[in-house]
């Protein structure tokens, strides 16, 4: 090696100092001076570039001297470039990457300089993923294609560290540095086609993501349980649950694994304590995932039994995943779809205890609303109301839903009925341990379920009352009464929530994105005043006069506010009709008391 020895160690010790700097130091940088340790970083790349130019001008063309000093060269620009970017200094950052681009062009493909290469094309990617993403794909492309013809040659690659140290000839690291870089490059793919709006091409570079980083291990066993388990939501999304199924099945083992690393260390400190508090938080937050999977299988089994479209009938096969099924603006192949699962995992234990198959009987449901209650069950036991209100809610109202999606598939009267019940006893129960004012959103959706619960279970029991023979009993009309006052409460609670503060009047505008709702309680409200069941003539007339007096405020509001009408026509509709049959009824009543 004819490169003069000083001049090169000098290199390498400022070459070493930069990436501590950049890697170690700059997370210690005071918080007036955030960049402190880069700003250092590059001042010392800015003397390596110089020393390195004198050292290539005494250099041959064409020599592994010459090619070697030349991916030093542009790694320094390299380095200038991303710290350029972490700053901030967009302009400064994309020049220095041009600068690193004219001095490997020649040379991209090769071993010294391969590394250099596909780093440099993924900060391009970067720079531009928010000013232009499909700029930035190009030359993730790139990175790519390169790649995959620097494979083909089957050459050993220098590991950019290499490149800088004294009398080493090859590199032991560098073809794990190349996996290492391409995993990050279709990380970046992934989030481009996401900022395309190409969802499903970008869920596919996930899995790619999380397949390499798999197989290479290198992952953070607590993010890549939950990207797996965040993957698995798009894929459910889209009917592909046999997809959603395997990558949940594959976050749990994961979690599992990393569970027995944590025993057998079982130590007493501060960092062990962290693990195991994201560890618990984690496991919870994949139990919700798993619980969302059974309540959307659920639902879209529902949807499906209810859908009578000929295009429906047609389906012999009730397995649900995506390669059978056609998506809007597909852009991904028929291979993407079949080779979405980590073989290296064992997942059947997991995989077994829910189906990916349509529902069709009461007995299929049970199973899954047990599996699903289980999981939340387990989240429920993380998220607490004391400490973590907000997902205690969702966990709650996702409980209720799957009780609600289990009413569909049972046709025991008296079962939906107990159902609807516990549904309203869960509801009940966390609205008196809330304050309104801090989790208004979350009490003015469960008042809204309240009031629809309550009239569904009126529903079943005014069923009952006209399939039984003779007069009911008093006990039975007491009850067919106590239901209808629970479901007027709830939905006016929700009403009273959009009151006035000055004037506790019903305010005349109410959110755009509640609307509707609020409407639909008023005309519930309404529906229900004249369920009441008396023999009192005053009463009963007092209720019509409520009825008819809601019904009005529908109308009046829809006046005020045209264009909501649309959005509730067939309400609207019943309303008009109504307001123009019930002060006819409450003539006749007037009439008939002395």
């Amino acid at each position: 090696m004819t490169i003069f020895r000083e001049s090169f160690i000098d290199i390498q010790n400022k070459y070493n100092k930069v990436k501590k700097l950049i890697e170690e130091d700059c997370k210690t940088d005071p918080e007036n001076e955030p960049y402190l340790s880069k700003y250092t970083a590059r001042e010392l790349l800015l003397t390596m570039k110089a020393n390195i130019d004198n050292l290539l001008r005494n250099c041959i063309v064409g020599t592994k001297e010459h090619l070697r000093l030349t991916g030093m060269l542009a790694a320094t620009y390299l380095y200038m470039g991303m710290i350029a970017v972490d700053t901030e200094e967009l302009s400064a950052g994309e020049k220095s990457l041009i600068q690193c681009q004219e001095i490997v062009d020649k040379y991209e493909a090769e071993p010294e300089i391969i590394l250099v290469s596909l780093n440099m094309l993924n900060q391009f990617g970067i720079l531009w993923s928010q000013r232009d993403p499909k700029k930035s794909k190009l030359y993730l492309e790139k990175a790519i294609s390169l790649y995959n013809n620097f494979k083909q040659k089957a050459l050993t690659p220098y590991d950019i560290d290499d490149l800088f140290k004294l009398n080493v000839e090859s590199s032991e690291t560098g073809v794990q540095s190349l996996e290492k870089v391409y995993t990050l490059t279709l990380y970046y793919v992934a989030q481009i086609y996401g900022s395309l709006n190409d969802a499903l091409k970008s869920a596919i570079y996930c899995h790619i993501t999380l397949k390499r980083q798999l197989e290479s291990g290198n992952y953070d066993s607590i993010d890549w349980a939950l990207n797996a388990a965040t993957l698995s939501q798009f894929f459910m999304e889209r009917n592909g649950f046999k997809e959603a199924r395997h990558h949940l099945a594959s976050s749990s083992v994961i979690l599992d694994e990393y569970e027995k690393q944590l025993n057998i260390l079982q130590e007493q400190s501060e960092e062990f304590e962290a693990k195991m508090e994201n560890f618990r938080n984690r496991s919870a937050d994949v139990s919700r995932c798993w619980a969302k999977y059974g309540l959307l299988l659920l639902s879209v089994s529902r949807e499906r039994l209810l859908d009578s479209s000929d295009e429906m009938t047609k389906i012999s096969d009730l397995t649900l995943h995506l390669s059978d099924l056609k998506l809007d603006e597909i852009t991904a192949s028929q291979i993407d779809f079949n080779d979405l699962t980590f073989t290296s995992l064992k997942t059947t234990f997991y995989e077994s205890q829910i189906t990916d198959q349509y529902i069709l009987t009461l007995q299929d449901a049970h199973k899954v609303f047990y599996n699903t209650q289980t999981w939340l069950d387990k989240a429920h036991s993380y998220y607490t109301l004391n400490a973590l209100a907000s997902d205690y809610i969702d966990i709650l109202l996702d409980k209720s839903q799957l009780y609600k999606n289990l009413l569909f598939f049972d046709d025991n009267m008296e079962n939906q009925s107990k159902m609807q019940k516990r549904r309203a006893d869960l509801l009940e129960k966390v609205l008196k341990e809330v304050n309104p004012i801090y989790y208004m959103q979350y009490c003015r959706q469960m008042w809204f379920e309240l009031g629809e619960i309550y009239c569904g279970i009126l529903d079943i029991k005014m069923e009952k009352i006209r399939e039984c023979k003779g007069r009911p009993s008093a006990h039975a009309l007491n009850k067919i009464n106590h239901l209808v006052e629970k479901s007027i409460q709830h939905y006016t609670s929700f009403t009273d929530s959009f009151k006035e503060v000055t004037s506790q009047d019903l305010s005349k505008c109410v959110d755009k994105d509640l609307q509707k709702p609020f409407l639909q309680a008023l005309f519930h409200i309404a529906a229900l005043w004249s369920r009441f069941i008396t023999l009192d003539k005053k009463v009963g007339l007092e209720n019509i006069n409520k009825s008819n007096e809601f019904y009005k405020k529908v109308i009046d509001y829809c006046e005020a506010n045209p264009e909501v009408g649309q959005a509730i026509s067939a309400e609207l509709s019943v309303c008009k009709e109504m307001v123009n049959l019930l002060p006819v009824k409450i003539m006749k009543l007037q009439q008939e008391i002395p």
